[in-house]
């Protein structure tokens, strides 16, 4: 009996886990009423940001149209291709079967130019979702839109509605900003403002700070990696809606749709009501200033002004632009200002709280499983007395918030005090270096706090909710303002706790100098599959180990959003971790197939932030001819880029192209005084800050003559140090040692100071010396300053022991 009763147990634990991982049925099985689109993507000419550039389109516009279902309707979409190159389209959000999510060469076949693929399933949600390519970068030219679903009975009072859009928009090529961010330049944040040059960060007595940051090889804060012209709602920079009148309640179903930018959202008029996050109800909550992140979308209930119209107004997180819709007619009702955040504050702010900087985004062995030895070694490491102070500070911001407040002044500066008792003790390089063979590569960004978590364990509520109320205090801006706790679900949300759970932990890491961005410190390309078992939950914890946010947005599925609100805690498809924070995630497997898991920002994502999440089935026989290794390949390609200087004394010319691991490098000068050398390299990247490297050296071995010239092997080694420094030490094929350091640093806003030094010795090993020398030793040295005119062009001037002083132009290609 109980062999009969096991074999029972066995066989059907067998069948309900097949169950769960059963393929979603296609076709339209339960005659379910149809509705049907049709989205037609072509390469057009539009201005967006005063400019006439090349875009993509969908249906000729940008966004593209809005697709309107009923739940328990029947999706029928064609999408047809009549670009130059392929597309795909991606349902943000939905639910449904596999082979329609839309990522090419891993659920859905590409669009090839000229091909209409032909999308259905059945609309079993509502809310507010959208749509977009998952090919590359056409996503920032223009191919999204969005989709609203209504339920089949409406629970909420509004009168009418309103999809807002954001977006941001480039008039560069989105590979060519792609490849800027590679060759790991400063022009972005010089162009819109948000650089930290020396001169600042002295004048605010930030100098202390900025040097532990260059210590921990970072040259400063990082917010927003591109520099944009225009942002937009429903593609405008300002746009107007009148036609809603005085008293009307309007739903506002906002939309996260830009490439790398999310925003700040302020409403006029009295706090809107915040009704539904990620296309799911939440308990309504009265909310004005809230940040949406990239992906996600919001939904609010606003009433229109009796006499005025009301102000919608969006600012990018970086402060470095906005957009701002009208809802009604006449005088404006507007919306409260948002700050622009302070970066040498949160500089000094980061360097007071013991942070520790540097986790890799390229491993040495991207195989080896190091993922909780890099959660504890990247971290904050805060003493009694760092505590201490970054506790008073915190308090005194507060305090002088608003003494009107008075009694909930008093409560804030309890939960302070509390905090405090429970905390634990725990334990510019520029493009110039770069190119001249010496890749200076940013650190990983910031980490979260260690005793943050300890105190998470016994009161998980307590450090979020201090941190919230500390909301408006320079520099803590990163930690106080970014969590969940307002959004709770309506209903149950958490699971049966017999249900088998398992972890995973996720370090967020990057590297902002080379511009890769990966997972646990490996990037898509050199990752294996997440496995996901059926009839189980799975919990996935976000540690955040740089200065980016990251929204991560996990296909085909909801997942708890753990807060404050325990079993009530929100269903989201997108969920955005912040600076050095934590985000804990859990989902029930029920799915089949292959899944995309990824940063939504979509230079990180295309960089190799980017998971597949299997639930190890067999794979669609209709996917044969499209192998997923192109998918893979689309994070790993080659960029390429150059920068000539051409000057009084001397000429050189720089040529890099390399993918994650690989770089092949040209680097050619020529004096006045017929001084000649080239060199040309292949590098390997071990980690982030070490390559080995190997090539071909020519020089000429006399001033004022090519008649002798010298080609030589090269072989070492290149390591970025502590500081910032490019170290370079060879060993050419005359057994002659050398050994370089070169080092930039940005002085002004457009200014950069920039130096190297080079020492060589010869002992007589190959070649034989002078007769009565054992020794022979050349040392190379200059020096100079750079000044930006545009993203491409730059004066200088410079002085070379070789080639003296002299001054002239470089131009980056």
């Amino acid at each position: 009996m109980k062999i009969t009763t096991i074999i029972y147990l066995v066989l059907f634990s067998i069948v309900g886990a097949y169950a769960q991982t059963e393929k979603s049925v296609e076709g339209n099985v339960d005659n379910l009423p149809v509705r049907e689109y049709t989205l037609t993507l072509r390469e057009e000419q539009v201005n967006k940001a005063g400019k006439p550039v090349m875009g993509m389109t969908v249906n000729g516009q940008i966004p593209g149209p809005t697709l309107d279902f009923n739940e328990g309707e029947y999706a029928i979409i064609y999408v047809k291709n009549e670009m130059s190159v392929e597309s795909s389209i991606h349902w943000h959000g939905m639910l449904l079967p596999n082979f329609y999510d839309g990522v090419p060469y891993l659920s859905t076949p590409p669009i090839e130019p000229g091909k209409t693929l032909k999308y259905e399933f059945a609309i079993k949600q509502n809310g507010t979702y959208w749509y977009h390519s998952h090919t590359m970068l056409q996503e920032q030219s223009g191919v999204f839109g969005s989709i609203v679903i209504q339920p089949k009975e409406k629970t909420l009072d509004y009168d009418k509605e309103q999809v807002l859009v954001l977006s941001d928009w480039t008039n560069e090529k989105p590979r060519d900003v792609m490849r800027f961010l590679k060759r790991g330049t400063e022009w972005y944040n010089i162009r819109k403002g948000t650089a930290t040059p020396l001169n600042q960060v002295i004048a605010r007595g930030a100098l202390g700070a900025q040097v532990d940051f260059w210590r921990q090889r970072m040259e400063s804060a990082d917010i927003a990696d591109i520099y944009y012209p225009a942002f937009l709602i429903n593609g405008k920079e300002n746009v107007e809606y009148p036609e809603f009148k005085p008293g009307e309640k309007i739903r506002l179903r906002i939309i996260d749709g830009s490439a790398s930018t999310s925003f700040w959202m302020a409403f006029g008029g009295p706090d809107p009501l915040l009704v539904s996050a990620d296309g799911k109800d939440v308990v309504p909550v009265k909310r004005n200033k809230t940040f949406i992140a990239v992906a996600e979308t919001y939904d609010f209930i606003v009433t229109i002004p009796e006499n005025g119209k009301l102000e919608f107004k969006i600012m990018a997180q970086d402060g470095s632009g906005s957009a701002t819709a009208y809802l009604g007619q006449g005088p404006i009702v507007a919306a409260p200002d948002v700050s622009r955040p302070d970066k040498i504050a949160m500089m000094q702010q980061m360097a007071k709280m013991k942070m520790k900087m540097g986790a890799p985004a390229l491993k040495f062995r991207p195989g080896k499983d190091e993922r909780y030895q890099m959660k504890e070694k990247w971290g904050m490491q805060m003493d009694d007395n760092m505590q201490m102070e970054g506790m008073k500070e915190m308090d005194m911001g507060m305090m002088n918030e608003d003494k009107s407040k008075g009694k909930n002044m008093e409560m804030k500066k309890g939960k302070m005090e509390g905090m405090q008792m429970n905390m634990k003790k725990d334990s510019m390089q520029m493009d110039r270096s770069k190119m001249a063979g010496m890749d200076t590569k940013k650190g990983a960004k910031m980490k979260e706090a260690s005793q943050m978590e300890d105190m998470n364990k016994t009161n998980p509520t307590a450090g979020r909710e201090v941190m919230d109320e500390a909301d408006d205090m320079q520099g803590m801006d990163m930690f106080s303002q970014y969590n969940y706790d307002y959004l709770k679900s309506p209903e149950k949300t958490s699971y049966d706790p017999d249900v088998p759970v398992t972890e995973i932990l996720l370090n967020l890491t990057g590297n902002m100098q080379r511009y890769i961005w990966s997972m646990n410190g490996v990037p898509l390309s050199e990752a294996d599959k997440i496995k996901i078992k059926g009839d189980e939950v799975t919990r996935i914890t976000f540690n955040n180990l740089t200065m980016m946010h990251h929204p991560m947005h996990l296909h085909g599925h909801f997942f708890r959003v753990i807060n404050e609100n325990g079993e009530y805690s929100p269903l989201k498809h997108t969920v955005n971790v912040p600076p050095m924070q934590k985000m804990t995630i859990e989902f029930y497997g029920n799915e089949y197939g292959d899944w995309f898991f990824h940063c939504h920002i979509l230079y990180h994502l295309v960089s190799g932030m980017a998971r597949i999440v299997s639930y190890d089935t067999p794979r669609d026989p209709r996917l044969e001819e499209y192998p997923v290794s192109k998918l893979l390949d689309e994070t790993d390609r080659y960029y390429s880029y150059g920068m000539i200087d051409a000057a009084s004394h001397m000429t050189t010319l720089n040529l890099i192209s390399s993918n994650i691991r690989n770089q092949f490098s040209f680097r050619g000068e020529y004096g006045w005084n017929k001084n000649m050398e080239v060199e040309a390299a292949y590098d390997r990247y071990l980690y982030d800050y070490l390559t080995v490297f190997g090539g071909v050296n020519v020089e000429n071995e006399m001033e004022d003559s090519l008649d002798e010239i010298t080609t030589t092997a090269i072989a070492g080694v290149r390591y970025l140090t502590p500081y910032l420094f490019t170290l370079d030490v060879r060993m050419d094929s005359k057994l002659r040692p050398q050994i370089s350091l070169s080092r930039a640093i940005s002085i002004f806003p457009r200014t950069i100071l920039f130096g190297m030094y080079e020492y060589q010795a010869d002992f007589g090993w190959v070649d034989e010396l002078p007769q009565g020398d054992n020794f022979k030793k050349e040392v190379t040295w200059s020096t100079g300053i750079e000044y930006f005119l545009s993203k491409n062009f730059s004066l200088m001037g410079s002085y070379d022991n070789r080639f003296g002083v002299g001054g002239g132009i470089s131009a980056r290609f």
